[in-house]
């Protein structure tokens, strides 16, 4: 028996093909159809072509597409559940694989309100933030749905659950949204990978260094980036003996001495020696009224929110009733009654001191949000174009010195193994703490922003194109803050400098750079679950 056509009486049209398995001519003999294409649409399947008729290729049904057919059910995958790792990647963790790598672009954005050192990576696969910058600002970590395991051009990779969602980026003044999620990162604050650069129809121009943005509908725009610094390489001193015996190597052998710095104070500075009483050791005690002050108002219906403190180990709670009598001795804060309880934790300074931190996230979440708008990084730098001296100017816990408003002080109450307080100046860790402090200090100086001076929130930058005119600008930078009252860390300020940094750059008459330093790893924590915590809470300075 060869081949025996099939009588056509079904839907389709086809063959009935007879096969011969393996074993002889007596062996068992296989039946197989064969499918003709179709006239219609070229290709095979069974039954009426629905090619056209707008109904679901599996039902036959109008209103909806094969893939979403209410009729199918998708097989069951024991492995793939909220435990199992989803795969990513990024091509450039550090400074030196970004200067390898032709498709990143580097440059600062506002992340959160705080300035950050951004890579825009076409090769990551996902967006990341780093666990230091996570500590600065006043961005917080939920569990993600599953772990994701990230591929890194070291080669060792990195696993992460802890993703911030919808994290406000400003871009060229342009409020957008990201998803991050949180790792260790060396020398960047955040990547943009191409879940991120995707979503906004960003296109990245290499040679350029530009970044261009055309969402559908609205005005195209670019953000410029920076040059990447190259970084010093280190070698071995076995590779550098090896280097050294070759005639095309030459060396040069440096002495480096240890001496003391001498200390500077502020009667050595010219200009500043005339304005002592601006820098004092402490600050002495409430601020007096200025032209804003500090207010909470919070959404329609919010109630007070109060938890029981965290345990602290004997160090931090000695540390704690330290820090509690310093601000109680100057005011800053008061007893309270208050229905209101924010927790209170400890993290660790680069320097080893402890830092008292306030966890508001709760009052933060039920605060109507101000919309004051802070400045644009690349604004600000542009105004220093042939500017040759400078001085920086940093305010001594600047934001203790404006008050709360009488009404609003109970609900920066915080509770403790020591007593129940609330603050009577702003406190740090509130969510428009950034954006009022800013309006305030461009009302102290508004009569001299972008012809000399030049202020973020707490930092204050004087520059000039000539040491007379520094003189003058100095000068009158002082008396301002002299007659408004208010009060500068000369340990923490830098005058008469060439080269300053400022916002996260190196400014000298050359020109804007990257500053190398900025983001240093926190380690060698003597409280992970302290450190982990405190990475999610606001921490100015």
């Amino acid at each position: 028996m060869g081949k025996r056509k099939w009588n056509g009486q079904d839907k389709g049209k086809g063959k009935w093909q007879n096969k011969k398995a393996n074993g002889g001519a007596n062996a068992n003999k296989s039946i197989v159809p064969v499918i003709e294409p179709c006239p219609k649409c070229g290709k095979t399947h069974r039954g009426v072509c629905l090619q056209g008729k707008n109904v679901c290729f599996r039902c036959g049904k109008p209103g909806h597409i094969f893939k979403d057919c209410p009729t199918f059910t998708p097989k069951k995958d024991d492995n793939n559940d909220q435990n199992q790792k989803g795969k990513a990647r990024v091509f450039a963790m550090t400074q030196k694989d970004a200067e390898e790598n032709s498709n990143v672009i580097a440059g600062t954005l506002l992340i959160a309100n705080t300035p950050a050192y951004v890579l825009f990576d076409s090769g990551a696969t996902h967006s990341f933030v780093s666990t230091t910058f996570m500590a600065k600002s006043s961005i917080t970590c939920d569990k993600s749905e599953g772990t994701l395991e990230v591929s890194i051009p070291s080669g060792n990779p990195l696993s992460t659950d802890r993703i911030a969602k919808s994290v406000s980026i400003e871009v060229e003044g342009k409020p957008m949204e990201a998803n991050l999620y949180m790792i260790e990162m060396k020398d960047f604050d955040v990547i943009l990978g191409m879940d991120w650069l995707g979503c906004n129809y960003a296109t990245i121009r290499c040679k350029e260094r530009e970044v261009s943005f055309q969402k559908p509908g609205e005005e195209p725009f670019s953000f410029l980036g920076m040059k990447t610094k190259p970084l010093i390489r280190l070698v071995s001193a076995l590779q550098a003996e090896k280097m050294l015996r070759k005639e095309t190597c030459q060396g040069y052998l440096v002495n480096i001495s240890g001496g003391k710095q001498e200390t500077i104070k502020v009667e050595d500075v010219p200009i500043v020696r005339e304005f002592v009483d601006v820098f004092p050791e402490d600050l002495s005690g409430i601020p007096p009224d200025r032209q804003v002050e500090f207010t909470i108002d919070l959404i329609l219906g919010a109630a007070p929110v109060s938890k029981a403190p965290y345990r602290m180990a004997p160090k931090e709670l000695q540390e704690l009733k330290k820090q509690l009598q310093e601000l109680l001795d100057m005011d800053f804060i008061w007893p309270s009654v208050s229905r209101w309880g924010a927790l209170v934790l400890f993290v660790k300074k680069k320097d080893g001191s402890m830092r008292m931190c306030i966890d508001y996230r709760e009052l933060n979440r039920l605060t109507i949000k101000n919309k004051y708008p802070l400045p644009r990084i690349e604004d600000l730098l542009d105004q220093l174009k042939g500017a040759k001296v400078f001085s920086k100017i940093d305010l001594r816990s600047g934001y203790h010195q404006l008050k709360v408003k009488s009404k609003d002080i109970p609900k920066t109450a915080f509770r403790t193994r020591y007593g129940h307080y609330e603050f009577t100046v702003m406190p740090f860790g509130l969510t428009n703490a950034p954006a009022v402090f800013m309006d305030l200090m461009n009302r102290v100086f508004h009569q001299y922003l972008d012809k000399f001076v030049i202020v973020f929130i707490d930092d204050i930058l004087i520059y000039s194109k000539s040491k007379e005119q520094h003189e003058e600008h100095l000068r009158i930078a002082l008396e301002v803050l002299r007659k408004e009252k208010m009060y500068a860390k000369f340990k923490k300020s830098e005058f008469w400098l060439k080269r300053v940094g400022f916002l996260g750059h190196i400014v000298t008459a050359q020109g804007i750079e990257v500053d190398p330093v900025k983001v240093e790893v926190v380690t060698n924590s003597t409280n992970d679950a302290a450190y982990k915590e405190g990475s999610k809470i606001s921490m100015d300075r």
